[in-house]
């Protein structure tokens, strides 16, 4: 027999957006004067500066969320605002997650209408499933219905979210084209229908690596606006990623501050870009590229891990020993062919690089 247990404030490892950033959605709500769209808890210039950080007229400080072009947020907000579906498409680690949730929560308040999906999601996940107990008992009813996160946001005029939409199979993923273009989920078990209410619309991530895996067809992409979230422009913006990531993650595992090891969070992030273009960053020396992705997700991965190793088998201060594993481990992914990608940048970058002797002797070791 099992009882259910009551988390306490500041027990939860990974609070939902609406909850780690209440206090700025609340001066934001406060200070917001413009016009809002239905059911909108901030108006669309609002859930920019949200996402976007920034100084509000009483000195509240709004932390960025997103590092990237202002334009790119833009047209994702008003998107949103219209009567069609935002689709956020990139390459793995490019944070279309993470801008699907502040999006929700600054729109609607709430982050945790979300499908995840997979190959294996079927159209309930999506459509209503059956509480089978009550439809045994009773047959169909709207007791027995148990509506889907994209219904509940419909019947509530809120922002659904749906992940990896490209790995759901094709006929699950056309369960969408009525939704998105009449706003109406049929339900003929019990000749009735959902609306949606003002103020619903969809937000679908989906990796462009994963073309050919089940591409959306036609009908349903003209359902959606798109916009592709590119990598990070530049290193100092990748830096700023990684750093303000870590520091929120470490914030909540009670580990060192990201700032005591900012210079191994830039031989990190050098490390990633590098192969990850073919090329050094002063553009002298091509390089060949592993068969990962190394995004900056993988990046802060790789970092949070090492302040882990800092933190309770090291003196609390991020070293070059303690990312050196995790580099390897993000870089080799295909033993065959990037152990040799690896150790030829090792011996060809690493190594006739100036400051970088305790990384090159610590990545050897591990190799």
């Amino acid at each position: 027999m099992t009882t259910a247990t009551t988390t306490r404030p500041g027990e939860t490892l990974r609070p939902h957006a609406e909850d780690a950033f209440a206090e700025e959605l609340k001066a934001l709500a406060a200070a917001d004067d413009r016009p809002r769209p239905a059911r909108w808890n901030l108006s669309p210039w609002a859930v920019a500066t949200y996402l976007l950080g920034g100084t509000l007229g009483d000195g509240t400080v709004i932390t960025p969320k997103y590092v990237g072009p202002r334009r790119i947020v833009e047209v994702a907000v008003t998107t949103l605002a219209t009567d069609r579906a935002l689709l956020l498409l990139g390459v793995p680690g490019t944070a279309k997650t993470w801008v699907s949730e502040h999006l929700a929560a600054a729109v609607s308040g709430d982050s945790t209408l979300l499908v995840q999906g997979t190959a294996g999601t079927a159209e309930e996940a999506i459509r209503y499933g059956w509480n089978y107990a009550q439809l045994l008992a009773h047959g169909p009813s709207r007791d027995a219905l148990v509506p889907s996160p994209v219904m509940r946001a419909m019947q509530d005029g809120k922002i659904a979210r749906l992940e990896e939409l490209t790995r759901i199979p094709a006929d699950v993923q056309d369960t969408l084209i009525t939704i998105l273009s009449e706003k109406t989920l049929p339900v003929p078990e019990l000749g009735e229908e959902t609306q949606a209410v003002r103020g619903f619309n969809l937000i679908a991530t989906a990796n462009d690596r994963d073309r050919g895996v089940n591409d959306l067809s036609s009908a349903l992409r003209r359902r959606f606006n798109t916009v592709v979230l590119p990598l990070p422009a530049t290193v100092e913006d990748e830096v700023d990623i990684v750093s303000r990531r870590v520091e929120q993650i470490g914030r909540s595992l009670e580990l060192p501050e990201a700032p005591a090891g900012a210079d191994e969070i830039r031989r990190v992030v050098t490390v990633f870009r590098e192969l990850r273009n073919g090329l050094t960053n002063d553009g002298r020396t091509k390089v060949k590229s592993p068969s990962g992705t190394l995004s900056t997700a993988e990046a802060i991965s790789v970092v949070t891990n090492g302040l882990a190793l800092a933190a309770h088998f090291g003196d609390g201060v991020l070293r070059a020993s303690d990312v050196a594993a995790g580099i390897q481990g993000a870089v080799v992914r295909d033993p065959s062919s990037d152990k040799v990608v690896w150790r030829e940048y090792l011996e060809t970058v690493v190594r006739e690089r100036d400051g970088w002797k305790d990384f090159y002797r610590a990545c050897r070791e591990i190799s």
